[in-house]
């Protein structure tokens, strides 16, 4: 039988049964899962609901569990021991975060917190485990993910190290467009956050922006952006450091 920490369940708040099971079925980590199995580990995990700006576990604190992004979004966050903080990611639901230290014992390697009011279903490590064990598909799909972070780092790495802000802005921009498949978006995370992303600040993501729109690369409407000429921002993305 495995094993639930009643405490942490009688913690949580009352289940929503539909996002609960609509969660797990899209999750990539569960997509090779039957319906049944995703059942199970669905009913395993322990519900949480947390306000924009809280945070769902600190870096370098013991690892509880995976963490299931059911709803709204968070941002994942690394300090360096000089204070700065750098954003590694974004993730909207549905997704996992906190994969990596349940297989190797470590603690949580970064911060993350919620950009959104957010509802999350953390799924205990010991259960984790034993599901993984009755389900070896699992483990691989984790390696997956964690394959798709570790390029997302190395693009990371190579955005602050290489080029200006201003090229490193242009293709995070187009990186947000491509993902909405839409002319029109609205920002995923806030002109602090995105500096952040890309070792900047606020002040000088702002001015860029402003001169992109007054260049005719985009259009400015609070948090919605609209790309007026890809061709111009590519060109701008691609330029020789």
């Amino acid at each position: 039988m495995l094993y639930i920490d009643e405490k942490l369940r009688k913690a949580s708040e009352p289940a929503n049964s539909k996002l609960r099971q609509e969660t797990f079925q899209r999750t990539p980590l569960f997509a090779g899962l039957s319906p049944l199995e995703r059942e199970a580990i669905a009913s395993l995990a322990i519900e949480r609901h947390y306000k924009a700006g809280e945070t769902l576990f600190f870096e370098a604190s013991p690892c509880q569990g995976l963490h299931v992004i059911g709803a709204g979004a968070v941002k994942i966050l690394k300090t360096a021991p000089s204070g700065r903080e750098v954003m590694l990611a974004v993730e909207t639901a549905p997704s996992s975060v906190a994969e990596v230290p349940l297989f190797d014992g470590g603690d949580y390697p970064a911060t993350v917190t919620a950009i959104q009011d957010t509802i999350a279903y953390l799924l205990l490590k010991e259960d984790f485990r034993r599901f993984c064990q009755a389900h070896p598909e699992v483990p691989l799909k984790v390696l997956a993910v964690v394959g798709k972070r570790l390029r997302q780092l190395v693009m990371l790495v190579e955005a602050i190290t290489f080029g200006s802000v201003r090229q490193r802005l242009a293709r995070m921009l187009l990186e947000f467009w491509e993902q909405h498949g839409q002319q029109a978006f609205e920002l995923p995370i806030s002109h602090e956050e995105l500096a952040m992303r890309l070792g900047s600040v606020r002040e000088v993501i702002s001015r860029n922006l402003s001169r992109f729109q007054a260049e005719g690369f985009l259009n400015i409407y609070k948090r919605k952006i609209e790309i007026v000429d890809a061709d111009a921002l590519r060109r701008e993305a691609e330029a020789s450091y």
